[in-house]
């Protein structure tokens, strides 16, 4: 049998040696959550599963759809014995949600969040050349206040919210290190002065059972190349033994200057190398990064220095066999080739964390994404279901994810809430300090690009870098006057029974970062499960009708940098789509495509 989703899981800091563990794991579901003390640790577990597809999935053969509060995996391992002298390092690029993971009955890890990745050092309970028995149990109860995006609290998909993610849904790995290693490096492009900075944290990983003297830090050196297809671009290198994360300036010749940009997504090649006082390799990774600038212009966002009108497309990265997972790495692919076939050229990737191979294809393309977390529908008073209670894992798992992404050239925007719900009140809520905590930990971590504090309803935060509102009204007459007054300082607010939820627009860049939703799908009998925003239209004509005006609202108004529109493919019952759910033809290309044409006076004056 194959290995599914084979491919490596890293394509940004990737090493030559690795082992995948996709395939077939045994599994159990632990109902009750009472696993540990019925023994599921130590014995055999009753079915099977084939991993990195949740058990809820069809791909991963369990297809269970109930609440699954824990469930359990065991895999026996055979560690490389070429890895001799190596510590050995187990990745899960996610789990959902509480992860603990057990080697040869050892715990050898836990981690908590369920759209960022995490490593677990096996060193100190297994070896090179030893076959191993690796035991996770994962957690996922549906009550807790925890990020899970579109997930259901309920038993099915209904409205917006879809089928819930268990357990494993990427991919797992092993891979060997040296006791001192390097770390993933972070990549910042300097357009200005044709350069690309290169932070690279160093890993020193002692054993705790050795108690022999440490490898000293002694003599240890760092080098970097910068490449394209003619060679090497740029070189660089320092000594590695005072910093925890030494620091280098790749320079650019003006030769061979050559920007990422969505016409030319050029990527240059990385290769690093640690080397020793003999000049020996102790550690060896390749990485790409692209030569890029975001920055803002007035209300404008420019790319290398251009205003780049927007085109985004709401993709919620769902498929019908693999859930959240994709069953190709050619799907993810495809998805981003099928957006831009609808004219779109970019999308927000909307209420979940993509796998990284996504952002690498997003580089490769040169697509444009708003990176975004898994957290729906916050309100910052009162339980209601279906809504999600924020706490401080969000802001933990956030960083998580920031510092997993940072160097992609693809991302030009960071959205670490999605529509959040309470009206402004005369007391500081929960949630506004976590919404205010989530856009610090943003900026932080990443001063080059901008930062919306939400998308939608109850912007908090006077510093947010940009401005939004969702207006799925399918009247175009009421769009178009809601959508006018931008250019006098004037936005549409969201709000709701008379409430205002946000703080005073000011005068940042504006786009309306989710609209459309036109439902339609004529094929629907009556009694089917079929939802979409407002009044279906009557043919497919009214639909290419509205679509054209909605968008065009927005194209003729230079006062927006962007929009985004819902959505690239139907979901389940949700079926609003530009593509149905297995991304077959909804509509003529062409059609869609001419209607996001923005006028051309407009464009040359932006």
């Amino acid at each position: 049998m194959s290995v599914p989703r084979p491919e490596y899981p890293r394509p940004q800091f990737a090493r030559k040696e690795w082992h995948c563990l996709n395939g077939t794991w045994q599994f159990e579901i632990d109902q009750g959550d009472s696993g540990l003390e019925r023994g599921l640790l130590t014995r055999p577990l009753t079915d099977q599963i084939t991993v990195p597809f949740c058990p809820e999935s069809k791909l991963s053969g369990v297809e269970n759809h109930d609440f699954l509060e824990a469930v359990w995996y065991r895999r026996e391992v055979d560690i490389p014995s070429q890895w001799q002298g190596r510590r050995v390092l187990l990745h899960f690029q996610a789990v959902d949600y509480d992860c603990t993971v057990w080697v040869n009955g050892q715990e050898v890890g836990r981690h908590r969040g369920g759209f960022s990745p995490f490593t677990c050092d096996l060193s100190d309970a297994a070896q090179p050349g030893e076959r191993v028995t690796i035991v996770v149990r994962a957690r996922d109860n549906h009550r807790d206040p925890q990020p899970r995006g579109k997930q259901a609290q309920t038993f099915g998909p209904r409205g917006a919210i879809y089928v819930r993610t268990t357990g494993i849904w990427q991919s797992v790995w092993l891979e060997p290190v040296p006791e001192i290693h390097l770390g993933r490096p972070r990549l910042t492009p300097d357009v200005a002065n044709s350069v690309i900075r290169l932070e690279q944290p160093l890993v020193h990983r002692p054993s705790a059972a050795d108690h022999s003297p440490a490898a000293e830090r002694k003599g240890l050196r760092l080098q970097a190349q910068l490449l394209d297809e003619q060679g090497v671009v740029a070189a660089a290198e320092c000594s590695a033994d005072l910093d925890l994360c030494p620091q280098l300036e790749l320079r650019i010749p003006v030769d061979r200057r050559r920007l990422w940009s969505i016409e030319d997504p050029h990527l240059y090649d990385v290769t690093l190398r640690l080397t020793d006082d003999q000049g020996t390799v102790v550690d060896e990774a390749s990485s790409y990064t692209g030569l890029r600038s975001v920055a803002i212009n007035g209300k404008a966002i420019t790319l290398n220095g251009q205003p780049v009108f927007q085109r985004l497309v709401l993709d919620q990265g769902y498929y019908p066999d693999g859930i959240m997972t994709a069953p190709s790495d050619e799907a993810l692919r495809r998805d981003i080739e099928l957006s831009i076939e609808a004219g779109f050229n970019g999308a927000r990737l909307h209420q979940k964390v993509f796998e990284e191979r996504f952002l690498y294809h997003a580089d490769r393309l040169g697509y444009l994404v708003w990176g975004e977390f898994g957290d729906w529908g916050c309100r910052g008073y009162g339980p209601v279901e279906d809504h999600q209670q924020p706490t401080s894992s969000y802001i933990t798992e956030w960083l998580e994810i920031l510092e997993r992404d940072y160097s992609h050239p693809s991302i030009i925007g960071w959205c670490p809430l999605n529509e959040t719900w309470q009206p402004l009140h005369d007391r500081i809520t929960t949630l506004d300090a976590v919404t205010r905590g989530l856009f610090l930990a943003t900026k932080a971590m990443d001063r080059t690009r901008p930062v919306l504090d939400t998308s939608g309803y109850a912007h908090r935060v006077p510093e947010a870098d940009v401005y939004d509102s969702h207006d799925y009204t399918q009247d175009v007459e009421i769009f178009a006057a809601r959508h006018a007054h931008v250019a006098a300082g004037n936005p549409y607010y969201n709000s709701r029974d008379g409430q205002t939820w946000s703080i005073p627009y000011r005068g940042q860049p504006f786009f309306v970062s989710e609209f459309g939703g036109i439902w339609w799908n004529p094929e629907v009998k009556a009694g089917e499960d079929s939802w979409g925003y407002g009044e279906r239209p009557q043919s497919i004509e009214e639909f290419y009708a509205r679509f054209t005006r909605l968008c065009e609202i927005l194209l003729d108004d230079p006062s927006h940098f962007g929009y985004c529109y819902t959505q690239l493919t139907d979901i389940y019952q949700e079926q609003n789509g530009i593509y149905g759910f297995d991304r077959s033809l909804k509509f003529d290309m062409e059609r869609i495509r001419s209607a996001q044409k923005r006028p051309a006076a407009i464009e040359s004056s932006s």
